[in-house]
């Protein structure tokens, strides 16, 4: 997740492009625009406080934001995340013909919200639209953490080399120190809840080019290391290849990416 200032850096393998596609409408409520750089969670209205999830609180992290490119003085300044130090925020991948990973990651994960929200649970988001700034990495762990969240997913499209294909769960890393010890058996199972439902619901393979049976475990992210909470993130397929990029381009496909976690998250915490 190198950044690049001004530029389009790519989620998790590498590439760059410039983005200029406009972010998808949603399925969602409408939201309103937060400040640049607000780490205020979104509105968490719409539960029914019924069904399968209810009583239980969900973090979902739509990574990136439309406003990052614009604010390299922002996104660049270096945070803590307990092994190291990273950038506030990166700007995210692009498919090859700019459809833009912030928007990617932000229609699905109003999608997501909806229908977690329609099974009960409250839902917060960790921006409030795809036209803002950061927040940085750190804060949107805390986000979950303030919320004692019950799951946080952060949700992510890669840029990795076109060749390579598929979706991966990133699981935290033990860090020095101990600070994610507690969640770290918690995470685990909350990956493999999800791998296997997304695998399941969309028919997207494995990662051919990272991981392993669909898992990667990581130490340098901050939303993995600075989280108290049980979390993961996801690289729901590989913007670069044709193929990923078709169904991360439909709202059809995308909605069926949303059902998918959501199920994930039933087997989980039902």
């Amino acid at each position: 997740m190198t950044m690049l200032a001004g530029g389009l850096t790519a989620c998790g393998s590498g590439g760059s492009s410039s983005a200029s596609a406009a972010p998808p409408t949603v399925s969602a409520a409408s939201h309103h625009s937060a400040p640049a750089s607000s780490g205020a969670p979104s509105p968490t209205s719409g539960s029914s406080g019924q069904g399968p999830l209810a009583g239980k609180v969900i973090v979902l992290d739509p990574g990136h934001n439309g406003g990052n490119a614009e604010h390299p003085e922002v996104i660049n300044k270096l945070v803590d995340i307990y092994n190291g130090k990273k950038p506030c925020n990166t700007t995210g991948t692009a498919t090859n013909d700019d459809y833009p990973e912030h928007a990617f990651t932000w229609d699905v994960a109003n999608r997501l919200a909806k229908i977690l929200r329609a099974k009960g649970a409250k839902v917060i988001l960790t921006r409030h639209s795809d036209t803002g700034v950061g927040p940085c990495v750190d804060e949107r762990a805390r986000i979950g953490n303030r919320a004692h969240a019950d799951a946080v997913l952060a949700i992510h499209g890669d840029g990795a080399p076109a060749k390579g294909h598929g979706f991966h769960i990133i699981e935290p890393a033990k860090i020095k120190g101990g600070h994610n010890d507690a969640i770290l058996a918690p995470s685990r199972t909350l990956g493999k809840d999800l791998r296997d439902a997304y695998h399941e619901g969309t028919g997207i393979p494995y990662s051919t080019y990272l991981g392993k049976d669909g898992i990667d475990v990581r130490g340098d992210l901050g939303g993995l290391n600075v989280s108290t909470r049980p979390a993961v993130f996801i690289e729901a397929g590989n913007m670069r290849n044709a193929g990923d990029a078709a169904k991360m381009k439909s709202p059809q496909e995308r909605e069926r990416m949303a059902e998918a976690l959501a199920n994930g998250f039933v087997k989980f915490l039902g």
